[in-house]
């Protein structure tokens, strides 16, 4: 069982994913602040 599902996640390359995932969700979060925090107080006086 170990073997199987160790081809299963070289095979279908999961540990790629699973980094492209982090680094969307630590992306998402710096637009958002930056967003929140920089472009919108600007917008907000006028």
């Amino acid at each position: 069982m170990g073997s199987e599902f160790k081809q299963f996640l070289l095979k279908t390359n999961v540990l790629a994913l699973a980094l492209a995932f982090i680094i969307g969700v630590a992306l998402a979060a710096v637009v958002n602040s930056l967003v929140k925090d920089i472009i919108m107080p600007p917008v907000g006086l006028l």
